[in-house]
């Protein structure tokens, strides 16, 4: 899970493009990228805290936004590489416990009826690569319907209809 905090970022420190791009913006107070996987489907997105009388919120989810477009055409192998060294810390330090092991032990076995060993783990972790990101990107994320919820101060959140055609021109 990647996430930021404005009260203790250090701009020359934060490794994440997004994460520094919505710090030296002020657009956000603080967010996390998320994941939930079910047997038959899965929710993704990010959460994030902005500040209303800043006006955080338009330039917030319009980075979200530039951030899927610049992962579809750009994103490098040395950022690939990265999330992946950190995705596999994440998941080995949150089974730090026998409480955590068992939790996910039974998430494994509701979503894939089965434990997944470590080593089949890794090695789907390391098969992603440029390709298959931008094949994911477009078929989940290119000219898809976005969901998007809001809550408190929500007149500065953008039309839906501006949300929907960013998300299907060009990502080329």
């Amino acid at each position: 899970k990647q996430w930021y905090q404005r009260r203790v970022a250090i701009t020359a420190g934060i490794p994440s493009k997004f994460a520094r791009k919505i710090h030296e913006m002020g657009a956000g107070q603080s967010f996390m990228a998320f994941n939930t996987c079910y047997k038959d489907t899965g929710l993704w997105g990010i959460y994030g805290v902005v500040d209303p009388a800043n006006d955080g919120i338009r330039p917030f989810i319009m980075a979200i936004q530039s951030e899927f477009r610049r992962l579809y055409r750009s994103v490098s192998p040395g950022e690939i590489q990265r999330a992946k060294n950190l995705l596999k810390t994440y998941l080995l330090a949150q089974c730090d416990g026998t409480t955590a092991v068992c939790e996910d032990i039974g998430r494994q076995m509701l979503t894939y009826g089965r434990r997944i060993p470590l080593a089949e783990i890794d090695s789907r972790i390391e098969a992603v690569d440029q390709q298959s990101l931008k094949k994911v990107m477009a078929e989940y994320v290119y000219d898809v319907d976005p969901a998007l919820v809001a809550l408190g101060a929500t007149e500065g959140t953008p039309d839906y209809g501006l949300l929907r055609s960013l998300m299907s021109g060009p990502f080329e």
